[in-house]
């Protein structure tokens, strides 16, 4: 079961209706689909939502957003009415950016997640000079190869293909022309969560994650690479209901 809360945000297992909300931004090129079984593993204590981006599945007729601030803009707008009820914050990769500024834009509605969980992504201050957004499709492709994490059966289908390749080129835009000062900090408190042969970040990268929160640090290094959490699932969802406070 898909439910739509609002254009932005999918639910794919009822919850309790008290349950604190577990609110999960997807990487680059990923969707909402991508943490079904998040839902149906912690929908018993958690009311998992999906965010959903425009420009792919059902919302692939609809023209990507390739700049983080607008991103997180319009994701701040349908959150707010949410905070009728503690939440907390999943980010994987480009998704721990957007979660970490749609938690600075909260600050000025008087909302704090919980927590956010920044994963696969080094701290939001930490920049790489990358410009594989600019190359031809063959390279944006070889890029999500080189990372893993995606069905190559996908990778293989012209048909395909051509379906993900806007949203993925427009993400791969945002992510990799998003800047952020050092010192700006959000309220929750972090865990970065980060494999050890993560070809985008570093152990050094990721816990600088503790120089953007006024509130406490915590981070868990996994074996693997950047998409690490697909085999070490059991132990990221621990990770996620250890840490937030039972309703």
């Amino acid at each position: 079961m898909i439910t739509e809360t609002g254009t932005w945000l999918r639910s794919f297992q009822a919850a309790p209706p008290s349950a604190t909300r577990l609110i999960c931004f997807p990487h680059a090129g990923g969707s909402a689909s991508y943490f079904h079984p998040v839902a149906r593993q912690l929908s018993s204590r958690l009311d998992v939502l999906a965010v959903q981006y425009p420009g792919r599945q059902e919302r692939r007729h609809e023209p990507c957003v390739d700049d983080i601030a607008t991103l997180a803009d319009r994701l701040t707008e349908e959150i707010v009415p949410l905070a009728d009820r503690p939440m907390a914050f999943f980010g994987h990769s480009m998704g721990a950016v957007v979660a970490f500024e749609v938690s600075r834009r909260l600050l000025t509605h008087g909302v704090s997640p919980l927590i956010l969980f920044a994963s696969g992504r080094r701290a939001p201050s930490c920049t790489r000079h990358e410009t594989v957004h600019k190359e031809g499709d063959q390279a944006l492709l070889a890029e999500v190869r080189r990372l893993g994490g995606t069905d190559l059966r996908m990778l293989n289908d012209p048909e395909v293909v051509s379906m993900i390749l806007p949203s993925l080129r427009g993400d791969y835009k945002a992510i990799m022309t998003y800047r952020c000062q050092p010192g700006i900090k959000i309220d929750a408190p972090v865990i970065a969560l980060v494999g050890d042969d993560d070809p985008h970040v570093s152990l050094d990268e990721a816990i600088r994650w503790k120089e953007h929160t006024s509130g406490a640090f915590d981070m868990r290094v996994f074996r693997g690479g950047h998409f690490y959490l697909n085999s070490h699932a059991p132990a990221v969802m621990r990770t996620i209901t250890e840490s937030i406070p039972s309703a």
